[in-house]
This record gives C-alpha cells, structure tokens and sequence, in this order.
C-alpha cells in the first residue's frame, strides 16, 4: 500500500488473514453521550503501522498499543464536546470543504491513474472516493475543532504555559535525543539594517494611485485583476491578492486594525504601514480570524534615496571602527529599522542570505564586517552593518542546546495535559476495553 495514502485514509475495518470475515464492532469507551469503537483503535493501529511505526509482536504490548490509542482518543473527544459547547467556536463547511480538497488532490497525484487511485480505496475498505471524502471531513472538522478549543483557551489567557521541573526536561531530553538532528554550523549576529526612504513626492504617487484603485474598485472593477496589476506584494499578486486566512499578530499593527474593523465584502481607504499603501477586502469573518486579499502600492525609491542610505552605512559603520567609544545599540536605535531584528542568535549558517554568508565565510573572525548589500539587483536594495559575535561549528546537540525548546514545548503540553484532565473530571467516561 502507498505510505502516504495509507496515512492519510487509514482503514474503516481492521483487515486480517481472513479479510472477508466482517469485524463484529462493540463499544469500548462512552464520552459524555458518544461511544468510541473498537474499530476506531484499530483504525489507529493501521495508521501508525503505516507510518512505519512497529506494532508489538506480544499480546500484552498490542494490548498497551490499543489502550493508549484509546486515550488519545477520549482526549480528542473531550476537546470536540467542549469545543462544540463553545458558541464563539465555529467551523464553516467550506474551510473543511477546502482541506478536504487539499488532501483528495495530494493522495490522488500520487498514482499514475484512476483506476489505481480507485483500487487503492477500495483496498482501503471504502465503497468510493466520495465515500472517503466524507470520512475525511468528519475527520477533518474534528481535528479543526480541537485545535480552535486550544487556541481560543490561549487567547482568552486560560491556557498558560506550567513550567516544567528540570527532572521532566531531562526526561523529555532522553526519550527525545536519538530523534534530535546533528546541530548545524551556526553564527550569531548583531545588525544595523538601513532601508532606503521614498521621498514625499514618491509616497504622494503611491497614495494617489491607490486611493484612484479604490475608487474604481467601489464601483466595481475586479479586485483580484486590479491586485495582479498594481500590487508591490509579489508573494500574493499572482494570486489575485489573496492572503488566506489569518489571526491577530501576523499582519502589522496599522493592517490589523483595519482588517479586524471591516465588514466582509467591504474596501478600506489606503491603509499606510512601513511597507506602502494597502488597500484591504476583507471576504469572510469567524471568531478571532479573517479571510481577506489586499493590494500593496509601494512608492518608488529613487537613486538618490538609495545613494544616501549606502553613504548613513558606511557612516555607521565607520563611526565603529574608529570610535571604540561608539555604541552599537545606540546607532541601531537612530538609524535601523525598526521591523528588522538587531539581534540574532544561533542561526544555522546554511540558513543565513547568500550575501550574509559570503561576508562571514570570507572572514571567520568574530567582530565587526564591512557594510553587506540585500538585494543589490533589485529596486529596493538595503544595507546591513554586521558584527558577528559568535561561530559554533557542526556537531551533537546537547541537552543545553535545546534546554530553552524543551522548557517551551513541555510547558505547552503541560498545560494542555491540566486542561484536558478538568474535562475529564466535569464529564462522565466509561472504558470498556
């Protein structure tokens, strides 16, 4: 069987050497009001045999096998009825709808033809694709629930993170270590990035042009051709505009404020951040989230802008080299930008841009190196005074390496665990495995 649609469809019936007998089903644990089958844990084993987890030659290891799985399945089921209870928790039929599509056309492109795909489903004891469908939506919208329950928990602060004791990090560490990678070669930096400004005129064009597109899209010209047209945002301008759903704390502040305020199906006056202007179509609304596009005019930036930032960094970087009483924190402060991070720890060198490990391979010495231009070929080039303040070359992880990771993760879980255990306590549960 395909590992991948193994995974993802799982099987509705454990199969076994006698595969035309049918599995006589029973009940094996009641949540509230909704049963848990025996045919769901083994469902589960499949899957996790799929992914090529082992399943326990023994009886009593099969047997442990299955009464966690279980677990792991009153827990969901606990997390469903409370997030089904939580009226601001809602799950549209189109956003699962959506996933479900994803997932169809991910497995499907896996075979070569239909009828495989088809064979496969089969296999899989489905009557159809379109039978599996609708189990994977059911799946789907109870997955989608659980995580919106936790999420919704976080940002009403009810949620908070319990620090775990340094006797369960080091447990966590040692069940974790044989699945940690080999740390990458990394390097540490402090960085004075120095962006160059449009000019008023360039921003009054911008502004002009953008406040023109809103007109023209009140009055109903397409949004979506106007955004592939004009929009500076490259990574959203092939796509009509379209930013996808997303949360508070993605987006800049000035953006947020707009997109959080507006009405679906509405258009918002030029909204100006660091970037340019936006102009914002906000499509759908639920709890705590939106579905929207926008158009980004950037104003153009002239040589002269470009030549007067190349000439503040090298300013900068020379006042550094010559004045050990010059301060880098100070100069970060008056001349970089305030959206790019001054201080940067621990990045895998692979990781860094191309033009940051030129200047740090050139030069293995830590300290201060000469001024880097970003993007030097484009429109908007920018310019990096860089002091590299740490090298480590590759090797093991170590339990210090991580100790931050797994204090953030075990803290998480830990909370997570003490949520679900005062669902347990506020709902009738009866195992009967």
């Amino acid at each position: 069987m395909n590992r991948l649609l193994a995974v993802v469809i799982g099987c509705c019936v454990a199969t076994s050497a006698a595969a035309a007998q049918q599995l006589v089903d029973r009940i094996v644990a009641v949540v509230g009001t909704r049963p848990i089958l025996a045919s769901q844990i083994e469902e589960e084993m499949v899957q996790a045999q799929a992914q090529g987890q082992q399943i326990p030659p023994d009886s009593a290891g099969r047997t442990r096998m299955r009464r966690d799985i279980l677990d792991r399945l009153i827990e969901l089921e606990l997390l469903v009825q409370q997030a089904q209870r939580d009226t601001s928790i809602k799950i549209t039929d189109q956003e699962v709808l959506d996933q479900v599509e994803q997932t169809y056309q991910n497995v499907r492109k896996q075979f070569a033809s239909e009828v495989e795909f088809r064979e496969q489903i089969k296999q899989a004891r489905f009557g159809s694709p379109e039978e599996w469908r609708r189990w994977l939506a059911d799946e789907q919208r109870r997955q989608l629930y659980a995580q919106r329950l936790i999420e919704a928990q976080r940002q009403q602060g009810k949620l908070k993170p319990i620090p775990p004791t340094d006797a369960q990090m080091r447990e966590f560490w040692e069940v974790n270590r044989a699945q940690q990678p080999r740390r990458p070669a990394t390097a540490g930096f402090r960085q004075i990035v120095i962006v160059p400004q449009a000019d008023s005129a360039a921003k009054r064009r911008a502004y002009q042009l953008a406040e023109s597109l809103v007109v023209e899209i009140r009055r109903g010209a397409d949004f979506a051709t106007a955004a592939k047209r004009f929009s500076g945002d490259s990574a959203s301008a092939s796509q009509g505009g379209e930013l996808g759903w997303f949360r508070r704390g993605v987006m800049v502040k000035q953006f947020e404020d707009w997109a959080f305020h507006m009405k679906p199906g509405e258009i918002s006056e030029p909204v100006e951040t660091h970037f340019g202007f936006h102009i914002i179509k906000i499509e759908r609304t639920q709890p705590a989230e939106v579905l929207g596009r926008h158009i980004l005019i950037m104003p153009q930036i002239s040589a002269e802008q470009i030549a007067k930032a190349r000439s503040l960094a090298d300013s900068v970087y020379a006042a550094l080299t010559r004045d050990g009483n010059a301060s880098f924190d100070i100069l970060a402060r008056a001349h970089g930008d305030d959206q790019e991070q001054k201080i940067v720890d621990g990045v895998p060198f692979d990781k860094l841009p191309p033009e940051y490990q030129k200047a740090i391979a050139s030069d293995t010495t830590l300290g201060l190196k000469p001024v880097v231009t970003l993007g030097a070929d484009t429109p908007r080039p920018k310019f990096v005074v860089l002091e590299v303040t740490a090298r480590h070359p590759e090797g093991e992880l170590t339990f210090d390496d991580v100790k931050i990771n797994i204090r953030q993760t075990l803290g998480d879980q830990l909370a997570i665990r003490h949520f679900i255990d005062q669902l347990k306590r506020q709902t009738y549960i009866d195992i009967r495995l």
